[in-house]
């Protein structure tokens, strides 16, 4: 029997509200940049496939999946934003240093939306090899940055909604 593979960035089911109107940030790890490419043109795509202007979306890089929590900051406390995506890729290695820096950036990302009440958005691969961040970033199961700005317009949506 053989196994289906599933396009995890597949948005048929949903609606998804026009992004015209709304200003993003895109943090673009440089480190395993092959793949944070692949993730920055699928969020970027996504972004103006969806109404968003292009005028209106500010793209940085920082060094590593580390640095994206204070990038998002950074630009969050310099630039009028709706929602800030975040884009990296932790691959595992033979240290315990993937668990550190998985949980450091979650909880970095979440930490800064609750500071500014705004949408950060967890656009983090976190793979056991090259090849899983691969399928992941463009590749059998979609693109991960699809997905990030996909949420990144829902959330600027819903805070606009009850923000009035």
């Amino acid at each position: 029997m053989a196994t289906q593979l599933k396009n995890l960035s597949d948005f048929s089911h949903t609606d998804v509200p026009s992004a015209e109107r709304y200003r993003f940030g895109i943090v673009v790890a440089e480190w395993n940049a092959e793949i944070t490419h692949a993730l920055y043109q699928g969020a970027y795509q996504s972004l103006v496939n969806n109404g968003a202007l292009p005028d209106n979306i500010f793209n940085y890089s920082v060094p590593g999946s580390f640095e994206l929590t204070s990038g998002a900051d950074i630009l969050l406390k310099n630039l009028h934003l709706d929602a800030v995506i975040c884009l990296g890729c932790v691959i595992q290695g033979e240290t315990r240093h993937f668990d550190f820096i998985c949980s450091a950036v979650a909880n970095g990302i979440s930490n800064v939306a609750i500071k500014y009440s705004k949408p950060v958005i967890f656009g983090v691969l976190t793979t056991d090899n090259q090849q899983q961040a691969i399928d992941r970033a463009g590749g059998k199961h979609g693109n991960k940055g699809d997905e990030a700005a996909i949420t990144a317009i829902k959330m600027a949506s819903l805070a606009e909604t009850l923000n009035g």
